[in-house]
């Protein structure tokens, strides 16, 4: 209930005996814009004053009083509000400063040398700028002239002028060049990717999508026996995979398949003696419940998860089996999975690889997360589908896929050339003319990295691979017998226009020429550059998951923060440098299995006793050490990360947004604001899981 108080006599105090009228606008629709008259008018009620609502009902002075402390303890709330989250921020910004913690390799150190020394350029730039916009020197007009010797006055004033005339002549026209080529392919991308999008409308129209003919595995005798189903083998590559072990063994042993026809796998390439010891032990409790499991361990891991993959191949019994699917440790397929995928093998020997796609469990855990199933939804949705269907080729994602043995022995097998084997072994099996099935309603759960840290980590892997893969394939593909469309998909689209032009021209237009622009005006970027052409490009990527709409300004911002990230890569595995090479395992967080877990706890529970009464006494305390090891609280984590390169692109266009405003700019001011706050977050770690 509102507190009591009577403002009536302090009103009619305030209210001077007689003078000129108050008018008085309200914008709350209960209410019209009135004229309040003196005590002595005709119009006044005394000192009370009269007013008249749209109802025509009489409010007094003490009502209207009410109003306007009310809206002003609104007023008050929202300002309070925004000074909270300001604060909130700055402490935050604080906090990383104090606690700074700087990536410890040595990557784009190149790079960051010159965001430094273009930001200090830029804000020498500024300051002399803000000296001539101070004594008006500034020209309005983009046709300036250069001031004659008549109407120079001073040093300052002539070596603006020279400044001018000098960036007229030599500094405007490369930067013009550079920004012709940059929106050239930034028009061509955004076509190809209109052309994507026009063809997954066209599938899902049509409704298209690969079919199995009859029941492949209905026996023809009366018996049911399994002779109809292929031998399958499962491998399942980890190192250090202590979050999420079990749940991918667990999940692998229970695909509905006969066990006679079925081996799995477990490569571990561990070097934590404890994650050795329980893997060992999970595959042993599942051997002892009748599943067709084996543990491989190698002690020397070269070649990263290709040699992994390539040592377990060379097995004598691996000759026996027509098919191996391949699931990555933090992957849980379905029961169900191998009954979806092999059979599109059946009948189709030209095929030889069975795609699935990823589904993920954590999603919906922070900003990063979504941002991610943005981006990975149109990877499946679209591009692989669309390659799928009219193509038949598509890269490889590295799991939740099943291959014929045979296209992988024809076609050489796993390399450990590079750092993407997986689109390495599925470029070469196109070559040799293997087609390859993408299902876009086979979906196997997983997760994605929920720091920022680990996603950056990923990110550099997965765009210097191709790099290095293009170099490794491109005279492989020239001599190849396929025909000339299908080179030229591979090497103009699959490679150049996805893997280097994209990084290119999203770092090069808007990180680079954008913010370079405000301090050269005769290069400015046109609106539909910078605004138009992006929303449109960034809300198609987003139709694939449209519960991300609202996140479609954070999207697109964060997608150009990252092509510093994407550049760095792409240069390095372009050029071969040595942060191309380095593979560093997706670090989990085990969210898949806190609920798979739970859920199985009960019912692993009698099967573990029966399991523990079989062991002898040294290996049950053995195995009752290593599950109290397991349970022991996690070490602390990490303090999260400063990012130099970012922060200097994020003082970058913050300079360029200050100077903007000198140009009365008004959408590249906002959009050079907004990215270099984008760039200050991600600079700080403030996006994403916060590790400490």
């Amino acid at each position: 209930m509102a507190p009591s108080l009577d403002l009536g006599d302090w009103w009619a105090k305030e209210i001077p005996g007689g003078g000129t009228p108050v008018v008085v606008t309200m914008q709350n629709p209960n209410y019209s814009v009135l004229e309040i008259d003196s005590p002595g008018s005709d119009g006044g009620g005394g000192g009370g004053g009269t007013f008249m609502d749209k109802g025509g009902r009489g409010k007094n002075a003490k009502q209207f009083t009410w109003v306007l402390l009310l809206k002003a303890h609104r007023a008050v709330g929202c300002v309070a509000w925004l000074a909270a989250g300001l604060w909130a921020l700055l402490g935050a910004v604080r906090r990383r400063l104090l606690l700074r913690q700087s990536p410890s390799d040595d990557k784009g150190r190149l790079l960051f040398r010159f965001l430094r020394a273009f930001l200090l350029l830029s804000l020498a730039m500024l300051a002399f700028e803000m000296v001539a916009y101070l004594k008006g020197w500034h020209f309005k007009n983009p046709n300036f002239r250069v001031p004659e010797a008549a109407d120079i006055r001073g040093w300052m004033y002539i070596a603006y002028a020279s400044w001018l005339s000098f960036r007229a002549d030599y500094i405007a026209y490369p930067i013009q060049s550079l920004s012709c080529f940059c929106i050239f392919l930034f028009v061509v991308q955004s076509v190809d990717r209109l052309v994507l999008c026009l063809g997954c409308l066209y599938i899902k129209w049509k409704k298209i999508k690969p079919t199995i003919d009859g029941d492949p595995f209905k026996p023809d005798d009366v018996e049911g026996s399994s002779s109809d189903y292929p031998m399958v083998l499962v491998q399942i590559p980890m190192c250090n995979e202590r979050e999420v072990y079990e749940q991918s063994i667990s999940a692998v042993c229970q695909i509905d398949w006969p066990r006679d026809r079925l081996l799995i796998q477990v490569l571990d390439d561990s070097d934590d003696e404890l994650v050795k010891l329980l893997i060992a032990a999970e595959v042993s409790k599942w051997s002892q419940r009748g599943v067709n499991i084996i543990y491989r361990h190698r002690s020397i891991r070269t070649g990263y998860k290709a040699g992994n993959l390539k040592s377990a191949m060379s097995c004598d019994y691996v000759k026996d089996y027509e098919f191996v699917a391949i699931f990555d440790a933090d992957f849980t397929p379905n029961p169900d999975f191998l009954k979806k995928t092999v059979p599109h093998f059946k009948g189709n020997p030209e095929v030889g690889l069975v795609q699935a796609r990823w589904s993920f469990v954590n999603k919906d855990e922070n900003l990063l997360t979504r941002l991610q199933n943005i981006n990975l939804c149109f990877h499946f949705e679209v591009e692989q589908q669309v390659n799928g269907n009219f193509l038949n080729f598509f890269g490889f994602n590295g799991t939740a896929g099943v291959w014929r043995i045979q296209a992988l022995e024809e076609s050489g097998g796993w390399l450990e050339r590079t750092t993407v084997e997986d689109m390495d072994i599925a470029v070469r099996a196109h070559l040799d003319g293997w087609k390859f099935i993408f299902l876009n309603d086979v979906k196997v759960l997983c997760e994605v990295p929920e720091s920022y840290e680990v996603y950056r980590k990923q990110q550099h892997r997965w765009h210097s691979g191709p790099m290095q893969l293009f170099r490794l394939c491109l005279p492989a593909i020239i001599k190849s017998k396929i025909s000339i469309w299908k080179k030229a998909n591979l090497i103009l689209l699959f490679f150049l226009l996805r893997k280097l032009i994209l990084p290119f021209y999203s770092f090069t237009l808007f990180c680079i020429i954008l913010p370079l622009s405000m301090f050269v005006p005769e290069a400015e970027l046109p609106i539909w550059v910078i605004c138009y052409i992006p929303v449109i490009m960034s809300f198609l990527n987003i139709l694939p998951a449209p519960r991300s709409i609202p996140f479609l300004v954070p999207y697109l911002l964060f997608e150009n923060t990252m092509s510093v990230t994407k550049f760095n890569a792409m240069v390095a595995g372009l050029f071969q440098l040595g942060s191309s090479y380095e593979w560093i395992v997706t670090k989990k967080a085990g969210r898949s299995s806190e609920s798979d877990l739970l859920a199985a706890a009960e019912r692993d529970a009698k099967p573990m006793q029966q399991l523990l009464r079989g062991v002898s006494d040294s290996e049950l305390i053995e195995l009752t050490k290593l599950k109290k090891q397991e349970e022991a609280p996690a070490v602390k984590r990490k303090e999260n990360k400063i990012y130099k390169k970012e922060l200097a692109l994020a003082l970058l266009l913050l300079t360029a947004a200050i100077r903007s405003l000198l140009s009365a700019q008004g959408i590249h001011f906002y959009f050079l604001l907004f990215q270099g706050v984008s760039f200050l977050l991600v600079g700080l770690d403030l996006i994403g899981e916060q590790m400490s």
